[in-house]
């Protein structure tokens, strides 16, 4: 049985190989070119694939968005392209720069036109040759410098490059925004991440994050109130994967993430803290960090990295508060643009680890709700905020009153990546010893939990 079993996987990779190799010998014969753009190229693609162009346009990565129900608030369009965060806080306006990440071609300004399947970009998910690139002030066009015919003769499946590419890069640079997405997940070793590690199971992101229609399920708060396709440690290894009865009754009430994410940002920093206040001072002089991190530019403001970063804990039932482009705010007090719902009382919530991203940003200070600063092509270039601001709320459509002022905003980041082995997952000690990382008091316990597994003393 066993020769047999083996004869058969031996036949199915021949198989599989082959396949492979003649499906790329397809697309060089019946791909040409020559190819000047690339909605060129899409439309060659759709002759083939045109049921596939129209999922992606179904899909939050193309529309940046999804009509979603916010707690305590009602139905909203909830994702990147209405909502605002504390890092470059908005699109609106500073289109050729933010969208140079999104899968389509050519959204330049609040005229895109979603409905055209000719502008879905093929090529930045399924090149090959880790050649292809978007220009970074182009509207998610190609750079010029790419050989358009030699990628799309050589497409396949997404790699981590290919996602990559555009989630490790988030806020503006490597590592910046996520904490847990960086190019260290390119090539990394199996002790840095189980599941990534080139040494193990060496997985693609699709490996989880597991697509139907061009649907790729996973949502980061930042976009996302907990509404839609989820990604859960359970779905692979179900709800008592340890040998441990003790550790498998920790589940009821601890992520996976908690004890197998010990920290983030483990070989370079991420940024945790940007003060737009401090911006606009030609004559400050940047000074590096123990990160060796600049800690300021004049058209950005002020900045803290850190690396190695021990979580945030918090109680987390899959929704999370989020403050709405428009909605009124009190100036007086630390505004959370996103924080994780739930409690000790609450039996869906566990407590999983965050990244805390703080910083300070402008708000009108007349109608008091935060403002969308035209930044690419408009404060960087002239670190005046009040054009900046002006030119920022006419492309988001919301009235400026003319008076600004600045306020403090935190957001919660959920971490899911750079799992470790089993072997160095946090023990016993890691939180319920005398220096344990856990702040019970903040988790709603009275003190360090007796029981373990728990939620009573």
């Amino acid at each position: 049985m066993r020769k047999l079993m083996n004869r058969m996987i031996l036949l199915c990779g021949i198989v599989l190989t082959t396949s492979l190799a003649y499906g790329a010998q397809i697309h060089t014969d019946y791909i040409k070119g020559p190819f000047t753009s690339g909605p060129e190229v899409t439309k060659v693609c759709m002759k083939c694939h045109a049921k596939q162009a129209h999922d992606v346009t179904k899909t939050v990565h193309w529309t940046w968005e999804s009509t979603q129900n916010v707690p305590g608030k009602g139905k909203a369009a909830i994702g990147k392209k209405g909502s605002l965060n504390n890092f470059c806080i908005s699109i609106a306006g500073n289109w050729p720069r933010c969208t140079s990440c999104h899968a389509g071609y050519g959204w330049k300004d609040a005229s895109f036109d979603f409905s055209k399947q000719e502008n879905v970009d093929c090529l930045v998910c399924h090149d090959t040759t880790s050649t292809y690139k978007k220009e970074q002030k182009g509207a998610g066009n190609p750079d010029p410098s790419v050989d358009l015919l030699k990628v799309a003769q050589n497409v396949g499946k997404p790699s981590r490059t290919n996602c990559g590419n555009c989630h490790f890069f988030g806020g503006g640079g490597d590592r910046v925004k996520h904490g847990d997405l960086d190019t260290s997940l390119m090539t990394p070793k199996r002790g840095y991440d189980v599941h990534m590690g080139t040494d193990g199971a060496n997985m693609a992101c699709q490996g989880c994050h597991q697509t139907q229609n061009h649907d790729i399920p996973g949502q980061a708060m930042s976009v996302s109130v907990g509404e839609g396709l989820r990604v859960e440690c359970g779905g692979c290894h179900g709800t008592e994967p340890h040998q441990n009865a003790q550790l498998n009754k920790h589940i009821a009430s601890v992520a996976c993430q908690t004890c197998h994410i010990p920290t983030f940002a483990k070989d370079e920093p991420t940024k945790i803290w940007w003060d737009w206040s401090k911006a606009g001072d030609k004559q400050r002089k940047p000074v590096e960090d123990e990160n060796d991190m600049e800690d300021y530019a004049a058209i950005k403001g002020e900045f803290k990295w850190a690396k190695n970063v021990v979580p945030t804990y918090a109680w987390y039932n899959g929704k999370s508060e989020r403050y709405l482009f428009g909605e009124k705010m009190d100036p007086k007090k630390i505004l959370y643009i996103t924080k994780p719902l739930g409690s000790i009382k609450d039996k869906k919530a566990k407590i999983y680890p965050f990244k805390v991203m703080e910083g300070k940003q402008p708000y009108d200070a007349q109608y008091k709700y935060l403002v969308t600063p035209k930044t690419f092509g408009g404060y960087w270039s002239h670190l005046d905020w009040q054009k900046g601001i002006t030119d920022g709320m006419k492309a988001s459509g919301l009235k400026y009153s003319g008076k600004y002022d600045f306020v403090q905003t935190k957001m919660y980041w959920r971490i899911n990546h750079m799992v470790v082995p089993k072997t160095a997952a946090l023990t016993c000690d890691n939180c319920h010893g005398e220096k344990g990382r856990m702040d019970w008091k903040a988790l709603g316990y009275a003190g360090n939990p007796k029981k373990v597994g728990g939620r009573k003393i």
